[in-house]
């Protein structure tokens, strides 16, 4: 959210919490962040890379996987108390209705003498001592070939040209303010919202061409995308300086009949 809100960086959910596995419409963390994305954080301070092969690759010494087995079966534990400590509320809140089955039932079978020492708390117990939890109802993250607890080494390298066209566009249309994200399903390299995605539409596709010149039906071709998706078209290319980003905004106008 400190990505999103303070820094306007969005990426892409790629989790689920859904059950029946991940869809677009209950994407939850992790996030995934683009090439272009990643090395704005970086160039700007605004995070660090790391990476974490060295540790996770190798096998964990046996004190590690006692304290993980240790932990996991406190997970369980925890869950089988919580369960438990659920059903013996509800037992509480039905225990007359309870109470009066369980009579009626030693009643018909002749058990009188049973039946009268029946008490409230007795069924209570009675359900508390009779508890058994399911390891196989269990609800547990799923455990990755790795444990928690790792190391990590800074990474140097850059993720991305800093000099590409590209990432000088994504990290120029950044710094003016904007919201930029991935434009692949627009083919389109970009694509520019007014605010949070989550709460407008993009309002503009950029696309980035290596020169100023362009080919009349690639153009239109553009230009007729935009316009079904209703967004404006924006070119991005380099001046003669190739120093200066020159964005040319294209519209599709209807001739006057």
């Amino acid at each position: 959210m400190e990505l999103r809100i303070k820094y306007r960086i969005v990426g892409a959910l790629v989790g689920t919490a859904n059950s029946k596995g991940w869809s677009s419409s209950e994407a939850a963390l992790p996030v995934e962040l683009t090439k272009c994305e990643t090395q704005l954080l970086i160039d700007e301070g605004l995070a660090m890379l790391v990476s974490k092969a060295a540790s996770l690759m190798k096998s964990p010494t046996p004190e590690i996987l006692q304290e993980y087995q240790e932990d996991f079966a406190a997970r369980l534990k925890a869950q089988a108390d919580s369960l438990k400590a659920e059903k013996l509320r509800e037992t509480e809140r039905h225990v007359e209705k309870i109470l009066s089955g369980k009579r009626n039932k030693l009643l018909k079978q002749g058990k009188s003498d049973e039946a009268a020492a029946l008490t409230p708390q007795s069924v209570i117990q009675e359900v508390a001592n009779n508890f058994e939890f399911d390891h196989q109802n269990a609800l547990v993250e799923l455990p990755c070939p790795h444990l928690a607890k790792h190391t990590a080494q800074l990474w140097s390298d850059p993720i991305c040209d800093r000099d590409s066209l590209k990432y000088r566009v994504f990290r120029d249309l950044w710094g003016r303010g904007k919201f930029v994200t991935c434009g692949d399903a627009f083919g389109a390299d970009f694509l520019i919202y007014p605010g949070d995605p989550l709460l407008y539409h993009a309002s503009h596709i950029v696309i980035i061409q290596s020169t100023p010149a362009i080919r009349p039906l690639e153009l239109i071709s553009k230009v007729r995308l935009s316009v079904i998706v209703n967004k404006s078209c924006v070119f991005a290319y380099e001046a003669a300086d190739e120093k200066t980003i020159v964005y040319q905004t294209v519209a599709w106008c209807n001739p006057s009949k």
